[in-house]
């Protein structure tokens, strides 16, 4: 048997410290707080039971953290039972055993002492007394073998810890569940309805405002009215909506509200003191009448608010009066462009020009030829410029050059449609694997679409192919047909509506395919009607997936686009749809469109995010000009990047954003573009570009519009758009696209520092780059001048020189070399889009 590292009592001793850093913290925050608070609570029992039973929140998070811990250092003893980390395994599940049995007692006290009820409970119950079983199961098997000497029982025992650490898990989160709410973990996640940070409206009202006397202007009812649905909407309505109804009381619409439930009103408009509603809000969590019943309970600010609805005679507007929600117009607007200035020609300029006027800000100074060069060949065609590229643009003299290097950038079929297939890619949900592909439950769009951007297709006519597609561009609205039982919201035909929708007419229908939404005025049979459009066959309406018994009309989502014949086959269908919602009239299609342009170019769109089109643009004239001269040039997108990017506008110096939650506030204020990191895509090919190419065979690539050669830039690297997913891409920020993505993070994360530091892909990258540059340069010097020309676009400066010549050495070697240019391709110049 080999020598432990630690003698056992040493071992104890250590584990005895980290024990107290762990268990003491929690006394001290959270475990006596709230149970001196218990002991004159007055709510019935015997003071020190409750006591005690309230200590077992505190108590049950430590054999969760010890069992767990256990079972991870098992697993890495799988090979050597008696390895070095023995002891404190044997002591961890001791103690770990010792815990769950006083969490378990402990949870029964608070059970018996408290009101709480409800199958949760049952199971965090059943859950935490078998675990507490089991835990001791394992310490006894583990005494057997090592005492006794059963060498046999090994299996055996990690099979029970194993057991156990998944037991003592699932306790754990019943627990969290019971206290916190059965949404609380999927209420972080967007994908979810329960997501928590669903746009429910711009909060007015302050702890101070709400202490103003007097009444309340329409304006300001309407405020208040929508702050308090919200609230309901995400602490109440999944007890009293319409999809469950608790105690006979709904809080979903008006009417009901008022009528209140089995127990009588809840609300005496004028009279918050009298209110039941005000009384269940304010009683303590343990009470059994606390509301609400599930998850957290309401914060102090909500609380108030509510409070301060009720004494101003809880103004709720009735139906048929216009929208509490903002609603952006559906029909184009053509505003008078303001009067040309001798600085000042580009209509955009002229319109940032006003905005910058009334909201006093100076107009910086222009970019530089090097940042902007730099600027429109990310932008238009994804890749670096060359050092050749940036002498000659440096050296024209011509007084329009910009716009001249634009439009050449812009002529550049082949770089331009690679470049801006990652943006439709990610829109449109198209890859080239995937989920759905194998078992032609999904299709694919590459070739129709390289061919519309190669051709610079009028986007009216991209969108008609779109809805009414032909073979080849079919795979848009066709969803994903998903393995297994999948909700009725994700079916194909409400999947078509909601990707629809939200690509081109910036609205997100996710929460309406459920339910009626509670942050617009899109209702259910909203959602069916548009997605029966899609159906061969008439749709049963589901709520909540539970089916109504009722069948869905088939409507496009505003009267005021045209009808749909719903007896007419869907092929029939989808042509009435592809003519209604590509005509002029819907100024909706094409404000969208521009405004994901200027989002993709300027790194924010006017309206942010881009897919909540109702929200307010940092400038309603811009957007409108621009929408309306999109149509009049053509539906030309071309047009549309040129007038942006020969702008002064676009040549202002990058913005940066120091808290990225503020990005989509309205109180934004435009200055400039914002500064972005390189997509997944752009950083892989500036990197194949400058050191080496990151993919080179063709067999991981699409073929685009069935060229022979696939990589149409002749150049030594295929374009990362191109190619299939992969780990470095991921990490680097490339969706899996099995949804509509219409904006990427541009912040460093976690995975991608991995990946940069220790990728296997990068490093290989790194190591053949290295090889190269010195068997081409045998001089640390020149290799250092060159690397900066082809990633920079510039010489080096002497200190940065001195540097790199420490790290090369005065010959260079592969590992020197190999580092240089991992440094280089790290440094935010790089990395940046300035």
């Amino acid at each position: 048997m080999k020598q432990n590292l630690f003698p056992r009592t040493e071992l104890f001793k250590i584990s005895i410290f980290i024990l107290i850093c762990y268990f003491l913290p929690d006394c001290l925050a959270y475990g006596f707080a709230e149970p001196i608070v218990a002991t004159t609570s007055g709510n019935g029992g015997f003071w020190l039971w409750k006591l005690l039973g309230r200590l077992h929140p505190l108590a049950v998070h430590f054999p969760v953290t010890l069992l767990c811990l256990a079972a991870i250092l098992e697993v890495a003893t799988l090979r050597n039972f008696t390895s070095r980390l023995r002891p404190g395994i044997d002591l961890l599940v001791l103690i770990g055993a010792g815990g769950a049995v006083i969490a378990a007692i402990l949870g029964l006290l608070l059970a018996g002492q408290e009101d709480y009820s409800g199958d949760l409970l049952a199971l965090h119950r059943w859950t935490g007394v078998a675990t507490a079983v089991l835990s001791v199961l394992t310490a006894f098997v583990l005494y057997i073998v090592e005492k006794k000497e059963r060498w046999k029982l090994i299996k055996v025992y990690r099979g029970v810890l194993i057991f156990t650490a998944v037991g003592v898990t699932a306790a754990g989160h019943y627990g969290a569940s019971l206290t916190h709410g059965d949404v609380y973990l999927t209420s972080v996640m967007p994908w979810t309805d329960d997501y928590e940070n669903t746009p429910a409206g711009e909060k007015k009202f302050t702890l101070v405002s709400l202490q103003e006397g007097g009444k309340l202007d329409p304006a300001k009812e309407v405020e208040l009215s929508v702050q308090v649905r919200a609230i309901f909407a995400h602490s109440c309505y999944k007890c009293h909506s319409s999809d469950k109804i608790k105690g006979e009381l709904r809080l979903d619409q008006k009417d009901l509200v008022f009528k209140g439930g089995k127990s009588g009103p809840i609300i005496i408009p004028g009279q918050p003191e009298k209110s039941e509603l005000i009384r269940r809000i304010t009683l303590p969590r343990s009470h059994k009448e606390s509301m609400p019943g599930k998850g957290k309970a309401l914060s102090t600010e909500d609380i108030a608010l509510i409070t301060y609805w009720i004494k101003k005679g809880a103004p709720w507007p009735d139906k048929g009066q216009k929208s509490i929600y903002r609603v952006a117009e559906l029909k184009p607007r053509l505003p008078a462009l303001p009067p040309v200035t001798k600085e000042l020609q580009n209509p955009v300029d002229l319109w940032v020009n006003q905005y910058f006027t009334k909201n006093k800000i100076v107009w910086p100074k222009v970019v530089g030829d090097r940042t902007y060069l730099r600027r429109i060949y990310m932008d238009i065609i994804g890749i670096v410029p060359s050092p050749e590229e940036l002498e000659a643009f440096i050296k024209d003299t011509r007084p329009d050059k910009r716009a001249i290097w634009v439009r050449q950038l812009l002529n550049r079929k082949e770089d331009y449609a690679l470049n801006w297939l990652t943006f439709w890619n990610d829109a449109l949900r198209n890859d080239y694997s995937g989920t759905g592909y194998i078992t032609n439950g999904r299709y694919n769009i590459s070739d129709w679409l390289y061919k519309s951007l190669e051709s610079n297709k009028p986007y009216n006519q991209f969108v008609k192919e779109l809805l009414n597609p032909t073979e080849e561009s079919k795979g848009f609205i066709s969803g994903i047909q998903w393995r297994g039982v999948v909700n009725a919201s994700q079916r194909v035909e409400m999947q078509a509506a909601q990707n629809v929708s939200q690509v081109f007419l910036g609205l997100n229908l996710k929460c309406a395919s459920c339910h009626d939404s509670f942050v617009s005025d899109w209702k259910l049979a909203d959602a069916y009607a548009f997605a029966n459009v899609f159906a061969d066959t008439t749709l049963e309406i589901n709520r909540c997936d539970v089916p109504t018994g009722k069948m869905a009309d088939t409507k496009i989502l505003w009267k005021e686009l045209g009808t749909i014949d719903k007896n007419a086959p869907v092929e029939v269908k989808l042509k009435q749809l592809a003519e209604n919602m590509a005509k002029p009239q819907n100024g909706r299609l094409y404000r969208t469109l521009v405004n994901r342009v200027w989002g993709q170019l300027m790194g924010r769109g006017m309206v942010a995010p881009v897919d909540a089109m109702d929200n307010e643009p940092w400038s309603q004239d811009l957007l409108d000009w621009l929408a309306s001269d999109f149509v009049a040039r053509g539906y030309d997108v071309k047009e549309l990047i040129y007038l942006i990017t020969t702008s002064k506008t676009y040549q202002l110096p990058s913005v940066g954003i120091k808290d990225v939650n503020k990005l989509n506030t309205t109180d934004y204020k435009f200055t400039g573009m914002l500064r972005r990191r390189l997509s997944a895509e752009q950083f892989a090919d500036a990197v194949s570009r400058t050191i080496q190419p990151v993919y080179a065979d063709s067999s991981l690539q699409y073929n685009p519009a069935g060229k022979e050669k696939p990589n149409p830039l002749k150049t030594p690297f295929v374009r990362a758009s191109l190619v299939k997913n992969d780990g470095f891409l991921t990490a680097l920020g490339r969706p899996n696209r099995e949804t509509v993505i219409t904006g990427r993070e541009s912040q460093a994360n976690l995975l991608q520092a991995m990946e940069l530091t220790n990728g296997k892909k990068f490093n290989e990258v790194l190591k053949k780059g290295a090889d190269n540059w010195i068997s081409q340069y045998k001089e640390s010097e020149i290799i250092i001048r060159e690397v900066y020309r082809k990633a920079f676009g510039r010489d080096p400066l002497p200190r940065e020189i001195m540097v790199a010549k420490k790290m090369l050495g005065p010959t260079p070697q592969s590992e020197s070399v190999q580092d240089f240019l991992w440094a280089i391709v790290l440094l935010p110049e790089f990395q940046f889009i300035f």
